[in-house]
Parts: C-alpha cells; sequence; structure tokens
C-alpha cells in the first residue's frame, strides 16, 4: 500500500493554515466535482481531494497524520506501526468520498458512516461567497433607502462552461453606512454542492460624488463662503447641514481654509461623525468706483504684506 501525501494533494505547504487548506479544498472540489468535470478520472481524482481535506481540515487527525508521515514521502510503501495512533481520538462525519484503503489503514472507519457494511457518503460544500462594489448617494448613508442594483453573475451550465447573466437584487441601505463598509446579502453567493448552503453576497459601499459635501470615514466637509469682514470680526454665518441649516458663529481673525467643527452633524453612525466647515474668504469683485475707493483706502491704512513670509 502506498502513503499519501495529503498536503500534496491539495497543493499546500505542510505548514498550510486551516484557511489556506479551506481555499485549496474549495478551488480543487469545484474543479473535479463529478457534476462540473466529465473528464475520465475526475470523480476518483475529486474523492482523493475529499479525502485529504477531511485528514487536515481536522485538527486531530492532521496531528496524528502529521506524527505518522513525517518519515514517508508520497508512494512509498506503507504500512501503519503498531499502536501508533494512541493518544488519539477521531469522531465524527465524513465530509467526502469512499475512503481509500490507505485511509481505512490509518483511522478505520471513524469518519464514516456504515449501512448494512458498505460506506455511504455525500459531498456538501458551501458556496463561494461574492464580492462587489455599489455606489450610492450620500443622501442614502444619511436617510437609509431601498435600492434595485443589477450586478453580472458568472455561472456554470451542464458543460463546465463559464456564463455570465443579469442579476437584479433589492438591496436595503441602512442609515449610517460609512464608505468601504460591507453589507452582507445571506445566500446571494454561489450555490452549495450537495444541499450545502449558498455562499454570501457582500457589497463594498462606495458614494456617488456629492455637490456639497466631501466625506471622509464618517466625517463630511463643507467649503463654507464667508465675506473678509466676517472673518476678520467675527460673525454668525448660515450654513446648510444635512439635518438642515444652522447659525455657525465665525471667531473673530479667522483665517481662509479654517475648519470649524460642528459635532455630530456628519454620517449618522454610530457613534455619529461630525461636519466640518472650511472658510473660504470671497472678496467682492472692485468692479464700481465706491468699492475701488474702499480698497484703496485699505491699502493706504493696513500696514499688510501678504508676502512677508517668503522673504523676498
Amino acid at each position: 500500500m502506498e502513503f499519501k501525501d495529503y498536503y500534496k494533494i491539495l497543493g499546500v505547504e505542510r505548514n498550510a493554515t486551516e484557511d489556506d487548506i479551506k481555499r485549496a479544498y474549495r478551488k480543487l472540489a469545484r474543479k473535479f466535482h463529478p457534476d462540473v468535470n466529465k473528464e475520465d478520472g475526475a470523480e476518483a481524482k475529486f474523492k482523493e481531494i475529499g479525502e485529504a481535506n477531511d485528514v487536515l481540515s481536522d485538527p486531530e487527525k492532521r496531528a496524528a497524520y502529521d506524527q505518522l508521515g513525517k518519515d514517508y514521502k508520497s508512494g512509498q510503501d506503507f504500512r501503519p506501526p503498531p499502536d501508533w495512533d494512541a493518544g488519539f481520538e477521531f469522531s465524527g462525519r465524513s465530509g467526502a468520498g469512499d475512503f481509500s484503503d490507505f485511509f481505512e489503514s490509518i483511522f478505520g472507519g471513524a469518519r464514516a458512516e456504515r449501512h448494512h457494511g458498505r460506506t455511504h457518503t455525500t459531498f456538501r460544500a458551501r458556496g463561494e461567497d461574492h464580492h462587489a462594489k455599489i455606489l450610492i448617494d450620500l443622501q442614502d448613508a444619511l436617510e437609509g433607502a431601498t435600492r434595485t442594483i443589477t450586478l453580472r453573475v458568472p455561472e456554470l451550465d451542464e458543460g463546465g462552461h463559464v456564463l455570465v447573466r443579469d442579476k437584479s437584487l433589492t438591496v436595503q441601505i441602512p442609515k449610517g453606512v460609512t464608505e468601504g463598509q460591507s453589507i452582507r446579502l445571506k445566500g446571494q453567493g454561489s450555490p452549495g454542492m450537495g444541499g450545502g448552503p449558498a455562499g454570501d453576497l457582500y457589497l463594498e459601499i462606495r458614494f456617488k460624488p456629492d455637490q456639497r459635501y466631501r466625506v471622509v470615514g464618517k466625517d463630511l466637509y463643507l467649503d463654507l463662503p464667508v465675506a473678509p469682514w466676517e472673518a476678520a470680526l467675527g460673525a454668525s454665518v448660515k450654513m446648510p447641514t444635512p439635518g438642515g441649516a444652522i447659525m455657525l458663529k465665525v471667531p473673530p481673525g479667522s483665517a481662509h481654509g479654517r475648519e470649524l467643527r460642528v459635532r455630530g452633524r456628519g454620517i449618522p453612525a454610530t457613534p455619529p461623525g461630525d461636519l466640518y466647515a472650511v472658510l473660504k474668504i470671497v472678496w467682492p469683485p472692485a468692479t464700481n468706483e465706491k468699492a475701488r475707493q474702499i480698497y484703496e483706502e485699505m491699502a493706504k491704512e493696513l500696514a499688510f504684506d501678504p508676502r512677508a513670509s517668503l522673504e523676498v
């Protein structure tokens, strides 16, 4: 009887993590599943993959296999030594096909169900999760919304060929959702095999550009125009917020670009974000004689050099 290298069968290293093994198994199981792959030898390969996963995905079995197989190579003649499995306990149900003689010589029928002397097992695999991006308006995040989206979904036909079809879904967008957050749609991923559950669909949120606000995390930024005298002397100015207009106090001596925070007026997450008013000083144009006189008077009376820091 030949030794089976389960790591080589799944194409993973001996130090592979549980997730590495799971990913490798799912990829190979789908490739060689009898419902998809009609080539000769595919079913036998599928059963071998399932057997390898049966051992390596079980911590007890994997530890025992590693201890037993450290001195063997794939294809080498193998006989398990007496009492090699002392201290290990194997139990549960199999998730793969019929067991090989190699498997039976090590674990017996520990993971098989036996009916009238014959082993019957059913392959069950959860479908793969899908990921997609969804563009929403900022208002959807501020208030919550229901949207219908259409996705291009790849599927396998009976011959194993990839087909792409349109799939429409209704999505509930929760109030307070932030960019980069994912919405999970249970059961909308790939279908399972052998009666296994379908995978899930994860929709990553992206915001469309908004005409008024910029979004950073759960905070909002608004460019707020102010007159020079409002910035210089201080003022209370009216500004919009997602919840309605408010009066904002502009401190005296405020510079162009200064950010004034309004707590809790950003995206209504938990906790809510803030709204930042970015001051933009707007000078009135000198389009008439009176305006020109005022500017000329300011130039005479104010000892102000805006380029003093340049030392030129």
